[in-house]
């Protein structure tokens, strides 16, 4: 190499290797109130209550969570397949929530908004660093902070997963960078337990070793770096690598994608949540994805009609809606094939598709089409695409630095303003599925859970029509049938509950869904004096969900109602040991009561007296075994 050409690649590295120049600072500084108006748009949700949508699966129904942090718990967070997911982070990070908070819902939504400031800002970074654009990076980073269809994922407490794993992700990709100037073992184990972290607080971020070969592509340009097109070129500081060469190195992070994949299959079908191609066949899966990439276009380009729920269609779309679908993912592909030399394109486009592939239904985990929530990754590839893309078409036109800085800002309060509007359906229950009702077709999931928050409000006779109308979407909704029969149990029509519990049991496969479904039906064989069956019911609830103590309490209460105080005594402490509360102190020391066990009966009231809920717990143990 001539000492000129020496000279030039030294120059055209220290682009990027530099550190930030004056404009770029002041850039960080300009972050600031973007943090600050995401951080305003976002804080109504402070004053919102937890949802009846997966929120109790995660927080207010879980007592292991509740319990907060302790060893029991991260033992059982390494350890459970509960709610169809090995999470462990996410469960700890809830259980430290409650921990903070107890059940007060303010403090998680903080939580979470506060971690998706901390992702805008990474991700803001991330690209500075990587490309030497401030402009494009912040323009891409406010897009990301303030788009409305981000607003499930930082509003819902249950989905603490995906900013938890979007965070690892991007610190990922951040330590790459820095592994990537330098290759040395030490710094690739940091991506790799970055990468690890991620999974273990949800396992979409999987496709992580795919995207880090699109940052070899660009910006960091390690493959074919001597190619010309964008301004940004490093090979002194990022060294070339042919591409078997960069597949090869990515080889132990997809050992652990091998790993994650094992693991996140073997919780999904424990817990039933993976449908079979009985109920959705291979070829209406993979019609749902088109159309579902196409319906992700158009939410990225004018975010209406947002919903919670999207269910999945029943039948094939029609022709021209897969034709439209299809020739927009098409001419999409052509255009960025066509464009190719502006790199950003094509990184930008792939990831998009590639990291939607484990959310995009051809493995169908759950009932939705499409979700919210996993626009929260993919759609910073179209961020990317769209700020590259307009700052260079604004250089074309030399369009002035003042006019293309305004047009961004104004660009930004829109979305804020329309992320502020989207944030009032989660303001409560009966809000959030009602917008999804409306917007949506055959949506019966939300008319269950529209009926569900109906029932815990002053309008519970309006419940009983949604659960209808969720029946009469889809007559085999089991969920539908056990809103029903829970609907018909607090009415005390108990012969009406126990057919719609039987219904509804056999229409769901989900372990936890099961579970509470089988505790519930004890409680009613219970009150109906049935208590055989009360007792079986309450068995085939635990041996489903060992960490139930209302199932214990309700095993002991039907021992204890048939005789056998020696059995209910038993099931009592299980109950406690699962779970300490006034209500299975105040049975357990009854049934000590009553086996003349006078001294250890009066510890356990003592103990009852210090937890909460000592006077409704005393009511409730006189409904189930009598004073």
């Amino acid at each position: 190499m001539s000492r000129r050409t020496r000279r030039a690649t030294k120059a055209s590295s220290s682009t990027v290797a530099s550190p930030p120049s004056r404009p770029t600072r002041l850039y960080v500084i300009w972050l600031l109130p973007l943090i600050l108006a995401t951080f305003i748009t976002y804080y109504p949700a402070r004053n919102h209550p937890f949802t009846n949508f997966d929120d109790d699966t995660y927080v207010t129904g879980n007592s292991q969570v509740q319990d907060g942090l302790s060893w029991a718990t991260v033992e059982w967070a390494f350890t459970t397949d509960y709610a169809s997911n090995w999470h462990p982070l996410t469960w700890l990070s809830h259980a430290l929530d409650c921990d903070l908070f107890g059940l007060d819902p303010a403090g998680p939504h903080v939580i979470n908004i506060l971690l998706h400031l901390a992702n805008v800002f990474v991700l803001f970074w991330l690209l500075l660093r990587a490309t030497g654009m401030a402009g494009r990076s912040a323009l891409a980073a406010g897009l990301f902070a303030l788009h409305p269809i981000n607003v499930e994922t930082v509003a819902w407490v249950a989905e603490r997963k995906n900013l938890l794993s979007m965070l690892f992700l991007l610190l990922a990709l951040a330590a790459y960078r820095w592994y990537a100037a330098q290759p040395r073992v030490g710094r690739y184990v940091l991506v790799a337990l970055l990468f690890v972290l991620g999974l273990m607080s949800k396992p979409q971020v999987i496709t992580l070793p795919f995207l880090l070969l699109l940052w070899d592509y660009w910006p960091l340009r390690r493959m074919s770096p001597s190619v010309q097109g964008d301004r940004v070129r490093a090979p002194a500081l990022y060294p070339p690598r042919t591409f078997t060469e960069l597949v090869v190195e990515k080889l132990p992070l997809l050992a652990i994608v091998a790993a994650s994949a094992v693991v996140t299959l073997k919780a999904q079908r424990a817990g039933h949540a993976v449908q079979s191609l009985m109920r959705y066949p291979l070829s209406l899966r993979l019609e749902n994805a088109i159309i579902s990439y196409a319906r992700y276009l158009a939410k990225a380009v004018w975010p209406s009609s947002l919903a919670v729920f999207y269910p999945f269609p029943r039948s094939a779309p029609l022709a021209w809606q897969l034709l439209i679908a299809t020739a927009v993912l098409l001419l999409a592909t052509g255009l960025v094939l066509v464009g190719r030399k502006h790199r950003y394109l094509t990184v930008g486009w792939l990831w998009f598709l590639g990291t939607l592939v484990p959310m995009i239904g051809l493995v169908q985990v759950g009932e939705q089409a499409m979700a919210d929530r996993y626009a929260y990754l993919s759609f910073i590839g179209l961020f990317v695409m769209f700020s590259w893309g307009v700052a260079e078409v604004a250089a074309r036109r030399r369009l002035s630095p003042a006019w293309a800085k305004g047009i961004s800002v104004a660009l930004l309060l829109i979305l804020a303003a329309a992320t502020r509007h989207q944030l009032t359906y989660w303001q409560n229950d009966v809000a959030l599925w009602s917008h999804a009702a409306e917007i949506t077709t055959g949506n019966y999931v939300a008319e269950d859970n529209l009926g569900v928050a109906l029932m815990h409000g002053p309008d519970m006779e309006q419940a009983i029509v949604h659960f209808r109308r969720a029946l009469a979407i889809d007559p085999h909704n089991g969920l539908g049938h056990l809103a029903l029969a829970g609907y018909a149990q607090q009415k005390h029509r108990w012969p009406e509950a126990i057919a719609a519990y039987k219904q509804g049991i056999s229409e769901v496969s989900e372990v936890g869904t099961l579970a509470r479904a089988y505790n519930n039906l004890g409680y009613v064989y219970l009150y109906a004096g049935d208590q055989a069956d009360a007792r079986d019911s309450f068995q085939r609830a635990v041996r489903l969900s060992p960490d139930l103590e209302r199932s214990w309490q309700g095993l002991g209460a039907s021992a204890q109602n048939s005789g056998d105080l020696a059995s209910a005594v038993q099931f009592y402490k299980r109950a406690n040991e699962t779970r300490p509360s006034s209500l299975g102190y105040v049975l357990l020391a009854r049934a000590l009561d009553r086996s003349g066990r006078a001294q250890e009966a009066e510890v356990a009231i003592q103990t009852a007296r210090r937890l909460p809920g000592f006077v409704d717990a005393q009511r409730e143990a006189n409904g189930l075994v009598g004073p």
